[in-house]
């Protein structure tokens, strides 16, 4: 095992958890393997990291370090949309996130620091605390769930929902599914269909909808 020359830092060994979970899932995140990805013994990262436990919990961390915050003087709509598109391209890039951040249980400064100032410019937007909580939820029920459909879809390019929804197509008996049909031949065959695409306008709509909500 080649050493490693630079010294050993929590945040050294969090990237490499990064990378390991990345490359191999959140399950092959150890010790052993992050070790291995810096080319130290597991021993050495001990010195750094109290265990695995404090290393998945620094990893929730890093996720919530890397999402756009709303700022302080920022009106809460713009706010709320710059942040779920940070949220949801931070989450993307890093599909082990969600279930991780789901698990965990001792929250830190990031993830606290990432709360309260999303809940800060909803309350500073005119949402009451209920309002604020149930905005929260909705806005962060769509990320994640948006996150989740996208990193486990089929396909990845135009030419391969072409084939895929073609092959549904020929499953079907003619005339069963007619509006099913209507969908694939006159929206997701048009050029330059992208599934992604359809995250904003679904984030619009909720943000339509919490605005008329602050509004009365």
């Amino acid at each position: 095992m080649p050493r490693s020359r630079t010294p050993l830092s929590p945040e050294r060994i969090v990237v490499a958890a990064v990378e390991v979970a990345d490359r191999s899932g959140l399950a092959a995140v150890s010790m052993r393997n992050v070790g291995k990805a810096l080319g130290v013994e597991a021993m050495s990262l001990y010195h750094h990291v109290r265990d695995k436990e404090a290393l998945l919990d620094a990893l929730v961390e890093w996720v919530f370090g890397g999402i756009d915050l709303p700022e302080p003087d920022e009106p809460w709509r713009p706010a709320m949309y710059r942040r779920a598109a940070s949220a949801r391209d931070r989450l993307a890039a890093h599909p082990w996130a969600i279930g991780l951040i789901e698990s965990r249980s001792a929250p830190g400064p990031a993830l606290l620091r990432h709360h309260d100032a999303v809940l800060g410019s909803l309350r500073r937007g005119g949402f009451s605390v209920a309002d604020a909580a149930h905005a929260f939820s909705v806005i962060d029920a769509y990320v994640f769930g948006f996150v989740l459909t996208e990193v486990n879809l089929p396909f990845d390019s135009p030419a391969e929902v072409e084939e895929i929804a073609e092959g549904m197509m020929a499953t079907m008996p003619e005339g069963d599914y007619p509006h099913l049909v209507e969908l694939i031949t006159s929206h997701a065959l048009r050029p330059g269909y992208d599934h992604r695409a359809e995250f904003g306008f679904g984030l619009d709509l909720i943000l339509d909808g919490l605005a008329r909500l602050v509004e009365a």
